[in-house]
């Protein structure tokens, strides 16, 4: 990392310090989600049980949308979207300057979600103010009683051109303050290849990834965070790297809680719904 993003990171934990001895901080470490169990994601509908094969069986982690609410007597993971926006959040219309731009100065999107803009970090003025309509998400995260937060596409300075990498890094920093303040803890997802530097530098606490048995990647998570992985598996992308489910389980590497999932995430009843563990 540069000096600039150094010296970033050691403000955000100064000023985590100075929050705390204020007594906004939690006393204790947050709870880190339970490695056995049963295991669901749930962004596209919920639902307070899964499959079991012969029976319906509770589960004990579960991610849901920040929309929605914790799933009660189970560890509750947030969804929040930290770097790019959500489908029709107009909350970031009224700040454009916040958004990445391309060459003719329009605002990029995402070509697998063409619904959702970039958020460009690159600037501590631009990462104040996204962390202004984005800080209040994750407090509310809290407030709802769930126990974590999953920050999503960590990793668009690597995919989009004009992003600044410390900058994505800086933000995500704050995020992590802005979540332990909250005394949640917080989730990696994306950038398997900095994982060591999300854990011991950004402060992340555990990781949810999806298809890192798909794309043998699974080693860069459990390697970093042991058994506090989350993994989510889709069949599209199994079948693009010729593995059945069953032979991801079977891989060495891969979480404790893994989970095969329809990629549009139904709600159980659902006729696309789809859902298997290892």
């Amino acid at each position: 990392m540069s000096l600039t993003a150094l010296t970033a990171l050691t403000a955000l934990t100064a000023l985590a310090s100075l929050t705390a001895c204020a007594g906004g901080s939690p006393a204790s470490a947050p709870q880190l989600p339970p490695t056995s169990g049963v295991f669901d994601y749930q962004l596209g509908g919920v639902s307070d049980r899964v499959d079991g094969g012969d029976a319906l069986v509770e589960i004990d982690v579960v991610v849901r949308d920040a929309t929605a609410e914790p799933l009660e007597g189970a560890y509750s993971v947030c969804y929040v979207n930290g770097f790019q926006t959500q489908p029709g959040d107009e909350r970031w219309l009224d700040r454009p300057e916040l958004l990445l731009r391309d060459a003719g100065t329009e605002p990029v999107t995402d070509p697998a979600w063409p619904d959702e803009y970039i958020l460009d970090p690159s600037t501590a003025d631009q990462r104040a103010g996204i962390l202004e309509l984005i800080g209040p998400v994750i407090d509310g995260c809290a407030t709802d009683g769930f126990d974590a937060v999953e920050i999503d596409n960590l990793d668009t300075w690597t995919r989009f051109d004009g992003i600044d990498e410390d900058g994505a890094h800086a933000l995500a920093a704050a995020y992590v303050e802005r979540a332990h303040r909250a005394g949640l803890a917080i989730a990696q997802k994306n950038a398997a290849e900095i994982a060591p530097v999300a854990r011991d530098e950004l402060g992340f606490d555990f990781a949810v990834t999806e298809e890192c048995g798909a794309w043998k990647e699974c080693a860069a998570y459990t390697e970093v965070y042991g058994d506090h992985v989350l993994q989510i598996e889709y069949p599209d992308s199994l079948a693009d790297s010729s593995l059945t489910f069953a032979e991801v389980c079977d891989q060495p590497d891969r979480a404790p809680l893994a989970i095969l999932r329809d990629r549009d995430l139904v709600a159980a009843g659902g006729a696309e719904h789809l859902y298997d563990a290892c």
